[in-house]
């Protein structure tokens, strides 16, 4: 867990001693071979050697290009809303990071709300399908097989592939690509020398960029020479003013802000999720920070348990709270919902149904 900090540290801070140069040094020769086998795939994907599958109906792909953190889920939920709320049957097919589902395809979600635990589908799949239980969710490594099942088993009109960008054996209509507004490319080199997943210039394959967690009222990125000429919004994560214990129990926010508070989370950034709310006015006395999809083991439910003695309350991620029980700890432990809000919403889904095939026209 140290290792992962370290290294998200090094590689957007810069080494800070002899020893972080040195690894550094040798790091970025791994990223270059890493960067030139990345691209070498897509080379084959694109000359037709390496299949890849057509769907019947429209495919959008929601990902991005560094390692985690630009804040696909609340991106996809907003997609999945509005879609739904145009009369859309529409599907999202994940991977399921994190799950334990091996082979074939889970159905997260058939349209009566979630149906797989959250340790079996992953917390993402599990997420979405308990904000929208009316949609279609599902899981499969091949994810091929899940957009067949979803459009032939359960008449899906639209697909919503999660974290699709550079999943290429799936062909897509619209790529929307995140960036984080904060920090869109890194320090600009491939893994492990960086956050990127492959070379900057795999941005030419972006449909319609969105960057993330732009703050309203200040300067804002620009795409890079590589995209200039794609379309772009800007947006940013908002966290509800509300707080849901593990029993179901609503409270505002601004109720916890004269009690002590112990924040934990397990996603790419949780550093972020802390200074949101810090930012709302809770008084934390700890934050633990965790790995991304950690599991919640008897170790570390042991370890939430200690630093809850002496607190009011527990609070974290509905990522995470998805994984937890309501009687797991003695104190309440409340999870508050993120959501993304664009800046130009009717711009962005405008653009977004001008590229979707058949829907050239203006969203209701």
């Amino acid at each position: 867990m140290k290792i992962v900090f370290w290294h998200r540290h090094l590689v957007l801070q810069g080494p800070e001693g002899f020893l972080d140069r040195l690894l550094l040094g040798v790091l970025i020769p791994l990223g270059w071979l890493y960067g030139l086998v990345v691209l070498f795939r897509a080379a084959l994907y694109r000359w037709g050697i390496l299949p890849s599958f057509r769907a019947s109906v429209p495919v959008l792909s929601v990902g991005n290009i560094t390692a985690g953190g630009t804040g696909k889920t609340p991106v996809v939920d907003a997609l999945l809303k509005h879609f739904l709320a145009q009369g859309l049957r529409v599907a999202v097919v994940s991977r399921g990071y994190g799950g334990s589902l091996r082979e074939g395809v889970g159905v997260v979600s058939a349209g009566e709300g979630p149906q797989l635990a959250a340790d079996l589908c992953g917390d993402e799949p599990f997420l979405l399908a308990r904000r929208n239980p009316q949609a279609l969710i599902l899981v499969a490594r091949k994810r091929a097989d899940g957009i067949r099942t979803a459009v032939e088993r359960y008449q899906a009109e639209l697909i919503i592939l999660d974290d699709g960008f550079q999943h290429l054996a799936v062909q897509r209509d619209v790529d929307i690509l995140l960036l984080d507004g904060n920090n869109p490319l890194g320090n600009g080199q491939v893994l492990p020398a960086g956050l990127l997943r492959e070379f900057p210039p795999a941005l030419k394959r972006a449909n319609l960029l969105v960057f993330t967690r732009c703050p309203e009222g200040t300067s804002r990125p620009q795409p890079s020479r590589l995209c200039a000429e794609k379309p772009f919004f800007y947006s940013r994560h908002v966290l509800a003013s509300e707080a849901i214990s593990l029993a179901g129990e609503v409270v505002p926010l601004t109720s916890l802000e004269t009690k002590k508070g112990v924040v934990f989370a397990g996603i790419a950034d949780p550093a972020s999720f802390f200074e949101a709310l810090g930012a709302k006015g809770l008084r934390l006395a700890e934050n633990l920070a965790l790995s991304d999809h950690v599991v919640y083991d008897n170790q570390l439910l042991k370890r939430l348990r200690s630093l809850a003695e002496g607190a009011d309350y527990l609070i974290t991620t509905e990522k995470d709270a998805v994984k937890l029980g309501r009687t797991d700890f003695s104190v309440p432990c409340y999870q508050v919902p993120l959501a993304v809000q664009l800046f130009d919403e009717e711009g962005f889904f405008q653009k977004l149904h001008q590229l979707i095939p058949g829907r050239d026209h203006d969203p209701e």
